[in-house]
């Protein structure tokens, strides 16, 4: 549920090179080190794998690709950031997680009215001399891709069983 004007909203702000992105903290399960990801079988060019948490398996999703980020291998430095969507718990990697910042929900400028389109961000909220990009996770599959992802990811553990 959005918070009221007079609450304040709670983001969990991380890195991916320079650029700084924010998921709301309600959304958020745990950060984990980063592990090696097992690669899934057609799934859709932006999913790079999967990995087993707590006997879950959970798809890896590749932020830069999605982002237009110049791509790198994992890190054992890197961060696994584990989020829930309405349809599924997912993990991306990022660099590092610079921690949870409160702020009112009029401190957020709506991505629509910065420059129309912007698919795959909410809006931007001002930290320090830094914008923070608000990352919409909902909209970050196309339904062809979750369609995709699904049939994969049921493939996979179908013949886990």
């Amino acid at each position: 549920m959005p918070p009221t004007l007079d609450q304040m909203a709670h983001w969990v702000v991380f890195s991916l090179d320079a650029g700084r992105y924010a998921l709301p903290l309600a959304s958020v399960e745990r950060i984990v080190r980063a592990v090696q990801v097992t690669s899934l079988p057609n799934a859709p060019a932006i999913v790079l794998g999967a990995i087993d948490v707590a006997g879950r398996v959970l798809p890896v999703f590749n932020v830069r690709r999605r982002f237009g980020l110049p791509e790198r291998d994992i890190d054992p430095a890197d961060q696994f950031l584990i989020a829930r969507t309405i349809q599924r718990t997912v993990v991306l990697v990022i660099d590092a997680v610079a921690g949870v910042f409160e702020y009112p929900p009029s401190a957020m400028v709506d991505a629509g009215s910065l420059a129309p389109g912007l698919v795959h961000i909410r809006g931007v909220i001002p930290i320090a001399d830094d914008l923070v990009l608000i990352h919409d996770l909902e909209a970050f599959l196309s339904a062809d891709e979750a369609e995709t992802l699904d049939a994969a990811m049921n493939r996979t553990l179908s013949r886990a069983d």
